[in-house]
């Protein structure tokens, strides 16, 4: 008899250890499917013949398919775009995000946006159909537990238009760039010291930046091929060309010093 009840004992006790232990796997195996994935979303220019343009950046906001519409902690401010060009970039935002896919990033803007043309200010209008915020496409997949970063090129010299009443409109160029599928074209000119626009083509897309103060330029963001640059500086310099150019996944494509 006393057998018998210390076999049952044993017996409630391996199925509370046995109901234990799978619950304790369930638990894990949950924490393992909600773990989250960090974005970091950072900012880049390709550089505009203007001596500023500031952008009163509000809020950034993701779309994505497992958590709808999320706002990311968002390091608001007045950004002079052309503090970051030629290959320097700036965090803007940042967040813990389920698994999915990212559909779109909206940048909210304020209304203290300027561009200094000539050590003037300009106010920055933007069309009506931009006042929900600046919407760029994404598709990304975020997996669990893996840090991810966003990097959008901002071009102010395609984002600025000067309409005909002399206004100043605000119509953002924004590229998505992803270093792991890009790469890079990097060059210089001579004499330094003056503003020339840089256009790096192939298979008609085009890609633009501009020269900085010491006369360096980069274009990133490139897909793989082959590419043929143009160096248009002001009169009465002459355009300038340096073709066949072979752009690789991560690699940075130096073209050296262009004589104009």
């Amino acid at each position: 008899m006393h057998k018998k009840i210390r076999s049952l004992f044993i017996l409630k006790r391996l199925t509370y250890m046995a109901v234990i232990l799978f619950l304790g796997l369930m638990i894990s195996s949950c924490t393992k499917t909600k773990e989250k994935s960090q974005l970091s979303v950072r900012m880049t220019d390709a550089p505009g013949n203007y001596d500023a343009v500031m952008i009163d950046l509000l809020q950034v906001e993701v779309t994505g398919s497992a958590e709808g519409t999320v706002i990311l902690g968002t390091t608001g401010g007045i950004y002079n775009l052309l503090d970051f060009s030629n290959g320097l970039n700036t965090l803007i935002a940042t967040g813990m995000l389920e698994a999915g896919t990212v559909s779109q990033i909206r940048l909210i803007l304020g209304p203290n946006n300027t561009v200094v043309v000539n050590n003037l200010i300009y106010p920055l209008s933007t069309p009506s159909a931009m006042q929900s915020g600046l919407k760029i496409q994404v598709h990304q997949t975020l997996e669990p537990g893996v840090s991810y970063s966003i990097l959008l090129d901002f071009d102010a010299n395609q984002s600025i238009v000067l309409k005909g009443n002399g206004e100043y409109q605000l119509k953002p160029v924004i590229r998505i760039v992803d270093a792991t599928i890009s790469g890079t074209i990097r060059g210089a000119i001579t004499p330094a010291g003056i503003i020339a626009d840089v256009t790096a083509s192939s298979n008609g897309l085009n890609f633009s930046s501009v020269t900085n103060a010491a006369g360096d330029f980069r274009v990133s963001g490139l897909p793989a091929g082959t590419y043929n640059v143009i160096i248009t500086p002001p009169a009465p310099l002459m355009p300038a060309a340096v073709t066949g150019i072979i752009v690789s996944t991560g690699v940075v494509s130096n073209v050296g010093i262009v004589d104009l």
